[in-house]
């Protein structure tokens, strides 16, 4: 066992990359990120909060993969499913790994091509610097990976799916709570503490993700840190959690008027939950996600596409955003297995907007929601 899934999941996905690494003619994989490196280990901290050391994984096109990282991290490595692992000292200022990893990719991919993530979302966790030195190690240039293991973590497992729900009902029942720590006269970086408190007495990890506000009919923007500015009569308060739990993020959000809501604020709202149900009434296998975002886009702008926000949903999963967009661009195609977000947003007013969001799984018939939906009508605070 691995924090939550067995030794038999990660292997699976070792697998399922080897199959399409062998399709691909390439004979190793270089991994340097957190969620690559978890995703076939479980090797799960918040040491990843410090850029200092680098951490590399090994995946040949065959056999088990080979954990080439600092020697900080080895009794931790060794309580995964991993047993070949290689450390060096960190930080080394002269040879931070760089020739361990340099030999570990020569013995792993026998003189075949070398791949790492180059796609959509993806970086390389090293130094500019040491890359150049591997390659020159190496004798070669790194080759992308042809979108294997973006593609291998779009689509979710049934223990990832659980995860998932696990975090989506932890947030459902803070959100519950609001009402104990948001009233009129409440500062509002007073309540993002208080908010992140009860998602972790409610049963989360973390709370690395919580973003909102707060401001008369509606708020102009989604992500500014919260002020210590009172709530009043006639805000709209929006919170939007992304917390953890066992590794596995939800990102939905809430919206709560303070007393009764205008006709504007009500119409709006409901507005934003019907667009969310166009999609999710689409959201099946074979729909795409350009799709999913001209269902809700017909609901919002009469298929105008005016919305600022730039998409209409995105993926979840070990990350808060990973995998597709739901913009007029992405035409993923949407299987069975895969988490994403419905987030529709619209403007109330000149410089006012509103935005829901919600989590859903593709199956083979219709989408399951993983959040508890909200209904039209937005919840009050006194």
């Amino acid at each position: 066992m691995t924090g939550p899934f067995d030794t038999a999941e990660y292997r699976a996905r070792v697998h399922a990359a080897q199959g399409e690494m062998q399709a691909e003619g390439i004979a190793a994989l270089l991994l340097t990120t957190e969620p690559e490196l978890r995703y076939f280990t479980g090797f799960l901290t918040r040491f990843w909060e410090s850029p200092t050391r680098p951490w590399f994984l090994v995946l040949p096109a065959a056999g088990d993969p080979i954990a080439v990282i600092p020697s900080i991290g080895a009794a931790l490595m060794q309580q995964t499913w991993i047993t070949d692992i290689r450390t060096w000292r960190a930080p080394d200022p002269a040879d931070d790994g760089v020739t361990l990893l340099a030999g570990t990719l020569k013995e792993a991919a026998q003189g075949g091509d070398i791949g790492t993530p180059m796609g959509l979302e993806s970086h390389l966790r090293m130094p500019l610097a040491n890359l150049a030195r591997l390659q020159a190690l190496l004798g070669r240039d790194l080759r992308d990976d042809a979108d294997i293991v973006r593609r291998l973590r779009m689509v979710k497992s049934e223990a990832e799916i659980a995860a998932i729900t696990t975090a989506c009902a932890i947030a459902g029942r803070a959100f519950a709570r609001v009402p104990e720590i948001a009233r009129t006269g409440a500062p509002l970086d007073r309540v993002f503490r208080d908010f992140q408190r009860l998602c972790l007495e409610e049963g989360a990890d973390w709370v690395p993700y919580l973003a909102g506000a707060a401001a008369a009919g509606g708020y102009a923007d989604v992500i500014s840190p919260a002020t210590t500015k009172p709530l009043e009569r006639g805000d709209v308060l929006m919170l939007d959690t992304g917390l953890v739990r066992h590794g596995y993020f939800c990102d939905y959000n809430r919206n709560f008027s303070l007393g009764p809501p205008d006709a504007d604020t009500r119409s709006a709202h409901a507005r934003l939950i019907d667009a969310t149900h166009a999609a999710l009434d689409i959201a099946r296998p074979g729909a795409t996600a350009a799709d999913l975002f001209r269902a809700m886009d017909a609901v919002l702008t009469g298929g105008q596409g005016r919305g600022d926000a730039g998409r209409l949903g995105h993926g979840l999963g070990m990350q808060l955003t990973e995998g597709l967009s739901l913009i007029p661009q992405d035409h993923t195609v949407l299987q069975p297995g895969m988490v994403l977000t419905l987030e529709p947003g619209c403007e109330v007013a000149p410089g006012r907007m509103l935005v829901h969001e919600e989590d859903i799984v593709i199956r083979d018939g219709p989408a399951e929601l993983l959040s508890p939906i909200s209904g039209p009508e937005m919840g009050v605070l006194e």
